[in-house]
């Protein structure tokens, strides 16, 4: 090894056995006053700023401000320091500040929740409130010597455990010792116990007294991930707070926050994108991020987080809703030919796909919604027009379903070419027929004419159809007299088939159909169900229809009103048939037994 300079021009001062002494500048000879080979500060060999350091030992490079920079991760660096930074846990913040302005302060609190809510970050700001040179209060001053040092994470009253490492009874036992003795500096003594799940029994059993009755001038604060592993007796002896897990909302705005900060450009997108995958923690999405700037060289570009996260690309999420809105399961299939050659999670892409469907059925719901940066107002408002209500609904609860059974699959692939399959399969009867052309479903969406009575789309006369009526039979693809056939095979469920079976079809003039509704069931006539019943029979007779429903004055004979009339002629002739069977008339008449007409049911 190379001899070091600076040693040698000393050697013959201070070196015995080979072995360099450390001086300081009068040259005299000093322990150091930290633990061995360090200044008492942590920097080891090296001269700090004020003067009072000693000569650099061989090998170790020192800058001339007596520290080398290092990074901090974001997670750290923009950790809140103060209650209104927090992000989403309104709730107890509000409860901490009261209690905090009223110098109502428990003398134990429990912070549960899953990782990286704001557990520990919240019973740090906590002790600083307790300990501020300013006094008590909600808002510390974060200047004073006993904020820098509880920030700094230095503070002699602040004790922070970490209980997964100190499980024994012996290390509770130790810890409370000094239990009695008063702060050294601060107002009161901070006992910070994280994951205190991970104490044994016997540790519990310890602490139970000291956690009911504690000295004025100790506080604790317990942190865990788990509050179910926690005996009763701690539950009861603290204050408890439940923590929220955060909304991608609040961790993508926290997110663009720091980045503009930091001045880094950065795509909306893609920030959505790490914020998803946080998956409610902040601390594993400022992770993420701190991880993409690594990957994308210290810019956010979706493209760059897309292929850290391995997710799929969002055009061919959209790409595959619109092939499966064309019903066309040869395209569906070569597009998962397609998607393959990217070894995508195809769990993923069925979560991406219905998450999709939901945002378009908030656009078919409530036709001002924008979508958000995952999903434009274009694609939207382009898929609402081209899917069906029924459908998207149908489509997300099979996404939902095969992603639930994808494990299940004999592999991955297999599974979701089933799954899209079977959006397609499970329609309802009549709405694919064989070679039905990818342009006609946008063709068939037809709303219902304006209202002129507040819920229906069109109301007539209130009087009954007649036998001479304008009523034209001939009109393609309707016939009056087949209209209960119709409705069997007509694409339409829920109240929307309710309203269609309390009707009698009056007429048709063009585009425009008449029905009359049952009086009994006029709180059936509303627009939305209208509008439903056109679209249905537009898509069932391949032209563009309007309806119309009129109030009838008198009971009509519906379809809902045959099939009642035939589900008691049925029950009728059952109990005829039961009355008329000779044992039960053998047993009426020996044991003067009675039939109940309510008991029997059609077979």
């Amino acid at each position: 090894m190379g001899s070091n300079p600076t040693l040698s021009a000393r050697s013959e001062q201070g070196q015995s056995y080979g072995v360099p002494h450390r001086f300081l500048r009068d040259d005299q000879p000093s322990t150091p006053p930290g633990p061995e080979g360090s200044n008492g500060r942590g920097a080891v060999g090296c001269r700090s700023p004020a003067g009072a350091g000693r000569l650099p030992s061989a090998g170790v490079a020192c800058s001339s401000t007596g520290a080398s920079v290092s990074y901090t991760a974001l997670a750290r660096k923009w950790r809140p320091r103060r209650f209104e930074e927090l992000t989403g846990q309104e709730h107890v913040l509000q409860a901490l500040s009261n209690a905090l302005a009223t110098n109502r302060v428990h003398h134990a609190f429990l912070f549960t929740g899953t990782r990286g809510v704001g557990k520990t970050t919240i019973a740090r700001i906590l002790a600083k409130c307790l300990n501020c040179e300013t006094g008590l209060g909600p808002t510390p001053c974060g200047e004073c010597a006993t904020c820098r040092e509880i920030d700094e994470g230095r503070f002699v009253d602040l004790i922070e455990v970490d209980a997964a490492s100190r499980t024994k009874v012996d290390d509770t036992r130790e810890l409370l010792d000094n239990v009695q003795y008063a702060p050294t500096r601060g107002r009161y003594k901070v006992y910070l116990i994280d994951e205190v799940h991970m104490l044994s029994t016997h540790s519990f059993n310890a602490l139970l007294k000291t956690l009911e009755e504690p000295p004025p001038h100790v506080k604790f604060l317990l942190a865990t991930t788990d509050p179910q592993k926690l005996p009763v007796t701690v539950l009861s002896r603290c204050l408890q707070f439940n923590l929220k897990r955060l909304s991608v909302g609040l961790i993508a705005e926290r997110m663009k926050t720091v980045l503009e900060a930091e001045g880094v450009p950065y795509e909306a997108a893609a920030v959505r994108l790490v914020a998803e995958a946080a998956d409610g923690s902040m601390r594993d999405g400022l992770s993420l991020l701190d991880q993409l700037l690594a990957f994308g060289g210290g810019k956010v570009a979706e493209t760059e987080a897309r292929t850290m996260l391995a997710t799929v690309d969002r055009k061919q999420v959209a790409q595959l809703a619109r092939l499966l809105a064309q019903l066309d399961p040869a395209a569906l299939l070569a597009f998962v030919a397609s998607l393959d050659e990217w070894a995508p999670d195809y769990g993923d892409v069925l979560d991406a796909l219905s998450t999709l469907f939901v945002r378009v059925a908030l656009k078919q719901t409530m036709p001002a919604y924008e979508g958000d940066e995952l999903h434009p107002a274009d694609l939207l408002a382009e898929l609402a027009a081209q899917l069906s209500p029924e459908d998207v609904q149908l489509f997300y609860q099979t996404a939902i379903l095969g992603r639930r059974d994808l494990a299940w699959a004999p592999d991955p692939r297999t599974g979701f070419e089933m799954t899209v399959l079977r959006m397609i399969a499970f329609r309802p009867a009549g709405g694919v027929e064989g070679s039905t052309p990818a342009g006609a479903a946008p063709q068939t969406r037809v709303a219902s004419p304006p209202a002129r009575s507040g819920a229906t789309a069109a109301v007539g006369s209130a009087s009954s159809p007649s036998a001479t009526g304008p009523s034209q039979s001939g009109a393609p693809g309707v016939d009056p007299a087949r209209w209960a056939e119709t409705l069997a095979t007509l694409e339409v469920g829920g109240a929307a088939r309710q309203l269609a079976a309390n009707c009698v079809f009056t007429s048709r003039t063009g585009n425009l159909v008449r029905l009359t509704l049952d009086p009994s069931q006029s709180l059936l006539r509303t627009t939305a169900l209208i509008e439903k019943l056109a679209q249905a029979l537009s898509r069932h007779l391949g032209e563009s229809l309007r309806v119309e429903v009129e109030l009838g004055a008198a009971p009509v004979d519906s379809p809902a009103r045959a099939e009642q009339r035939a589900v008691e002629e049925s029950l009728d002739a059952a109990r005829r048939s039961l009355e008329d069977d000779a044992t039960v008339r053998g047993f009426k008449e020996k044991f003067g037994a009675t039939l109940n007409p309510d008991s029997v049911k059609p077979v």
